[in-house]
């Protein structure tokens, strides 16, 4: 049922309204406003109604109450939306009488008038649940907008208090309060107060339910918001986390150049992105003749002829089908970095590859407008409906941010490829990054994207502008306006983050990958200015997302509201968690790391990129997947008909020597461990060539040698990984620390601060450091708040979570206690280490690395294993009905959870 908001009028309730302090629930559709109590009105669809999928048979809405209720009349307000699906041909009005939903007796009316009060009264109950259940006469039914339950005379109860949301604050910042007091009769005190915490705090306002508070000590604290009075006053608390802010300077990026991988895993991954998937892109976005008319490169090719002032085509596909263009010349420049290292096969796809930028760079800048505006949706527009650029009204949809921070970010790569030698990119960026400087901002455009990518686009590239040209360039002016266009979001949805102003935004909601792009943007802003406002809202949202909503795989998004989070704990295996929400993901994580000095945030990008990330393309590089389910029977796709995630994955994971290093005012620190030769600028006035040897993830011993152009003084900070960062999840059994750790053969005894054990010396030529990580198997389990995951739990071996499949064998039996083992297949899945035991029958038990998931065909027939290939819209991937998964990461146990 659907059951949505409308447009508030002068008709009211003409009585107290029980709804308002009850819990709404339902069969299907969105509770937006059904008790809250004001009035749709009007014959045109209201504000945010969704028409639903057709249902068949019975449906029903509910009220819960916190205690029984007396109530004999209820009110129903019925809108037909424009006539365009009748009205229900009955409703029946049902009570909880402590074992059962029954009638309530001698109902009058139950009437059904459209856009009025259908008042309905009936013999007195008392109740803590109500319920209306609704006959269909068709395949859809008119949204019920207002459900109204009258308080029955000489009756009074507590309001509903809601404290807010558990957050972090640093010290000496403040944060924002926003209780919430629902009551169906006035309330005359509302009062704050502290219920515990190491120091003082101050309320703005303690008889105020929004406000701020401050602290004076850093701390666990906990507030009480109180509202009501005598017998009727109820109260809420909400957490308070008082954090120290972070260092006054942040770490320095490590930008990519070129590299060479000595790791059979990362080779391996690398080869399959160079040699089949990124050239399967390229070729993409060069086609013409999609079935959805999907646009690639010919909607630049239009553009630059409606520029010049020829005849043109429309353009083809969503406004934003830019993106994946910009995503593939970034894949491309960053392949380009990858030393081939004599391989025929990535040589030859390299040269291709070049030939295609050579190619294309020029048709992408012939779309840019003589002002630096690059969008070919809107060049190509219908100009009877989009008359100008960065409107609220008509463009907040149009994605011109979201496409433009696309184009920035592949700009950084090519000059990093070509070292500087070629600007055309890099001059185009900054031409549109001008445009938009020039356009928006205090005293012009106050303005913000409905999709964000723009904001920590225009800081990345702020840095690198500072970091190429100096900082008397005029990379601050960017940084500022992507500090300008967070700070404009307010006033709209949780979809898109813009529900409150990010200042107080603490809780992650709505749109997985426009949350992440954010939240990285945010941090970016936090981390260049200092504000404590955005570092207490930063620090709550990663503190939200990691310890709440948060995949064992490192994956987000449960996909209970559009592509995006649903509740705290609410984490079901049938997850979205698609794959550009892992790419955002990552670059929040690493914004966090170089802000915060500490080595926790890397541990998290380490396994998203392991293993939410990297298994969402195939072995081979010929298929990926846009979501990434834990427990799935959908096997991969070559292309989608919303292909947003098809260059984000290469682009991602190529920008290696980014995520392996970090650079500190006194040092080099080592967030990855990934075989390959890296060089570093500028570590104590000297490049660096960085060595490392190992075959992690499959063994802990990593060898690092340390070649500095000249003998300096500096101190290399080894991240010592911490499985157990993320509160979600326990592991037996622990694991963590360092086996050992040794300088030129010489055993070591380092200080360990944030994770990372610190190495200070004077550095030569050949100078190297061993370390030795702990391996083994664990198993783990999920908080008991998670109720996807009672009874079972995951294996996890160093970064990696593995995955049963039902290739191998019978997935839904329950695992034994009986101890696990590992062994090196090299000509399994491309080569990876298993993880070998046994089910509770004594049948064995095999598992894989996640990322290596469902890269063969079942051969094992279980009803767990059935597919039903279902209908789809045109040029989209087969989707199934899933009658059980044939892979999954949790297994039934006999473990009880912690």
């Amino acid at each position: 049922m659907c059951v949505c908001g409308g447009v508030a009028t002068a008709q009211q309730p003409d009585r107290p309204n029980l709804a308002i302090i009850a819990t709404p629930s339902g069969s299907g559709g969105e509770l937006l406003r059904l008790n809250d109590g004001v009035m749709p009105s009007g014959n045109r669809t209201p504000a945010g109604n969704r028409r639903q999928q057709p249902r068949l048979g019975t449906q029903w809405v509910q009220y819960d109450w916190k205690q029984p209720v007396a109530v004999k009349e209820i009110a129903t307000y019925w809108h037909s939306v424009d006539g365009g699906v009748p009205m229900p041909k009955a409703y029946h009005i049902l009570y909880w009488d402590g074992s059962a939903f029954v009638p309530v007796k001698n109902a009058s009316a139950l009437g059904l008038q459209n856009n009025q009060l259908n008042k309905t009264a009936f013999e007195e109950i008392k109740t803590n649940r109500m319920r209306l259940e609704v006959d269909s006469t068709d395949r859809g039914v008119t949204p019920l907008q207002e459900w109204i339950v009258y308080q029955t005379e000489g009756t009074a109860y507590p309001a509903v208090i809601t404290a807010g949301i558990d957050r972090d604050v640093m010290l000496n910042g403040k944060t924002y309060l926003a209780g919430v007091v629902k009551s169906s009769t006035p309330v005359q005190q509302v009062k704050w107060e502290k219920v515990s915490g190491p120091g003082s705090v101050a309320f703005s306002s303690a008889t105020d339910k929004t406000g701020s508070a401050t602290f004076s000590a850093p701390g666990n604290y906990v507030l009480s918001l109180t509202a009501g009075s005598g017998n009727l006053a109820s109260s809420s608390t909400l957490k308070v986390r008082v954090a120290t802010p972070p260092p006054a300077k942040r770490l320095d990026v490590v930008y990519t150049r070129r590299y060479k991988i000595d790791s059979k895993l990362w080779n391996d991954r690398a080869k399959a992105m160079i040699v089949n998937w990124i050239p399967f892109c390229v070729d993409q976005c060069e086609r013409t003749d999609l079935a959805t008319g999907q646009g690639g490169l010919d909607n630049f090719i239009e553009a630059a002829k409606a520029l010049r002032g020829e005849p043109h085509g429309k353009h083809k596909g969503y406004v934003f089908s830019n993106a994946w263009v910009h995503q593939t010349v970034e894949s491309m420049c960053e392949a380009l970095m990858v030393d081939p290292q004599g391989d025929p096969e990535m040589i030859a796809a390299q040269q291709e590859m070049q030939q295609t930028l050579d190619r294309w760079i020029p048709i992408i800048l012939s779309a840019q407008e003589p002002d630096g505006y690059l969008q070919t949706a809107w060049t190509l527009r219908d100009t009877s409906r989009w008359h100008q650029r960065w409107s609220p009204t008509e463009s907040r949809g149009n994605h011109e941010g979201y496409t433009a921070g696309y184009f920035i970010e592949s700009a950084i790569n090519h000059y990093t490829l070509t070292g500087g030698k070629d600007k055309r990119l890099y001059n185009a960026a900054k031409k549109l990054a001008d445009c938009w400087v020039a356009n928006i901002g205090p005293g012009k455009k106050t303005w913000y994207d409905g999709h964000q990518e723009m904001e920590q686009a225009l800081v990345r590239f702020g840095r690198f502008v500072n970091d190429m040209e100096g900082h008397q360039s005029h990379g601050d002016s960017y940084i500022k306006l992507a500090k300008f266009l967070l700070d404009s979001r307010g006033g709209g949805s949780e979809y898109d983050q813009s529900h409150v102003p990010v200042q107080q935004q603490y809780e992650a909601v709505g749109h997985a990958v426009r949350a992440t792009y954010n939240y990285s943007g945010m941090a970016d802003v936090a981390a260049e200015t200092g504000d404590v406002d955005y570092q207490s809202a930063v620090m709550s949202l990663w503190d939200n997302m990691v310890n709440k909503k948060y995949y064992i795989t490192g994956g987000i998004g449960s996909g209970e509201t559009s592509e995006g989070f649903g509740g705290n704990y609410s984490l079901r295996n049938n997850a979205y968690c698609e794959s550009c929400s892992s790419c955002g993901l990552i670059f929040f994580e690493y914004k966090m790391n170089i802000a915060y000095h500490d080595a926790k945030y890397a541990d998290l990008y380490e396994e998203t990129m392991y293993n939410a990330l990297l298994g969402s393309l195939s072995l081979d590089g010929k298929d990926f997947t846009y979501t990434n389910a834990l427990a799935t029977a959908q096997p991969r796709y070559e292309w989608h008909a919303c292909p947003c995630c098809v260059g984000n994955i290469p682009r991602t994971l190529l920008m290696m020597p980014t995520w392996t290093y970090v650079l500190g005012d006194d040092g080099l620190y080592v967030n990855l461990f990934v075989g390959s030769t890296i060089r570093v600028d500028k570590i104590a006035g000297t490049d660096v060539e960085m060595v490392q040897k190992t075959d992690y993830p499959w063994s802990g011993k990593v060898n690092i040698t340390v070649n500095p152009d000249q003998s300096r003084a500096f101190t290399v900070y080894v991240r010592v990984p911490n499985r157990a960062t993320s509160t979600l999840y326990s592991a037996v059994p622990q694991v963590k620390g360092l086996k050992s750790i040794s300088v030129n053969g010489r055993v070591f005894t380092p200080k360990i601060t944030n994770g990372y054990a610190a190495i200070k010396r004077v550095w030569k030529k050949g100078d190297h450091i061993d370390v030795e990580l702990p391996m083994e198997i664990q198993r783990v389990t999920a908080d008991e708040r998670v109720a996807a995951d009672k009874g079972k739990m995951a294996l996890r071996y160093g970064p990696l979570i593995y995955n049963v499949e039902a290739a191998d064998q019978d997935i839904s039996k329950t695992i034994s206690n009986k101890p696990l083992s590992l062994k090196w297949q090299p000509d399994f899945l491309h080569g990876v280490m298993t993880i070998n035991g046994t089910w509770a029958d004594g049948s064995p038990l095999l598992a894989v690395p996640n990322y290596a998931r469902m890269n063969r065909v079942a051969t094992t027939a279980t009803p767990q294993a059935e597919q039903v290939l279902a209908p789809t819209r045109p040029n989209e991937p087969p989707s199934y009905v899933e009658r059980g998964p044939v892979s999954t990461v949790w297994i039934n146990s006999k473990a009880e959870n912690k």
